[in-house]
């Protein structure tokens, strides 16, 4: 499991939402109150940012505990941006991919990152591999669930679909075919966040026409904070939030006998 975090709004330090607050994403690193699984969030971190006029993100990830890192605590202070996205992991399964499985995955101006676990991987995955390209599966940036589950995102807006619909067409595929998962997933471009619930917390804080903050868990006491409900996807900008709810996915055909 994971603690994360996605914010758009006016220019800030990177400090000032990871860092500073009371409960930050940094305090849920080692005492998240609100996570399904999993205790200590140790086996990883990383923070993806947008600056001016440059529509790809930078990115600084790390293997180790972020409490570890002396230099994350500068980088916070002097990084200014109007937009991020924040995660530190709680590794479902070992694996010797280092940083590389440290959310955010990126890709062009994408920043995503995924909370739970798909149930009974890499098994539970194997009918959904024939959904991707060879070119996508040869690439995963790591051999863990999370990196998959953003091939199958990435695939899905690569296609056309909306941030919100590419989100919850590929947590619809997961949850059929390993229903056990947890599947919050997080993702923006800079300007607009979406996100999904599916077996783990998720809250947002909204200023409509100043900013907009996704997060597994409040990290202040601000009554501005408002919980998502389970199975929903959410939208959200600086204009404000959408919810919508997030379908099961459809039934496989019954194959007992006709009588």
């Amino acid at each position: 499991m994971c603690r994360h975090i996605a914010y758009v709004g006016p220019e800030t330090p990177l400090g000032r939402i990871l860092v500073e607050p009371a409960h930050s994403l940094v305090h849920q690193s080692w005492a998240p109150q609100r996570q399904a699984s999993g205790t200590v969030n140790a086996d990883g971190f990383g923070v993806g940012w947008y600056a001016p006029d440059d529509p790809v993100p930078a990115r600084y990830r790390r293997a180790g505990p972020v409490w570890a890192d002396v230099s994350f605590t500068d980088l916070g202070r002097v990084v200014r941006t109007g937009a991020l996205l924040a995660a530190v992991r709680d590794a479902t399964a070992a694996t010797a991919d280092g940083e590389a499985a440290a959310a955010p995955f990126a890709s062009g101006h994408w920043l995503f990152s995924h909370n739970g676990a798909v149930a009974g991987w890499p098994d539970s995955a194997a009918p959904l591999v024939s959904a991707l390209p060879p070119v996508d599966l040869l690439t995963l940036e790591a051999r863990t669930d999370s990196a998959f589950v953003w091939a199958l995102v990435l695939h899905r807006l690569r296609s056309g679909d909306e941030p919100g619909q590419a989100l919850a067409e590929a947590v619809r595929r997961l949850a059929g075919a390993a229903p056990a998962s947890r599947l919050n997933l997080l993702l923006t471009d800079g300007v607009t966040i979406a996100a999904t619930t599916w077996g783990d917390s998720l809250w947002y804080r909204t200023e409509p026409g100043h900013s907009a903050v996704v997060a597994s868990e409040p990290y202040d006491d601000d009554p501005l904070w408002q919980e998502v409900p389970d199975r929903t996807v959410l939208t959200a900008s600086r204009a404000g939030v959408l919810l919508a709810p997030l379908e099961e996915p459809a039934a496989a055909p019954s194959k007992e006998p006709c009588t």
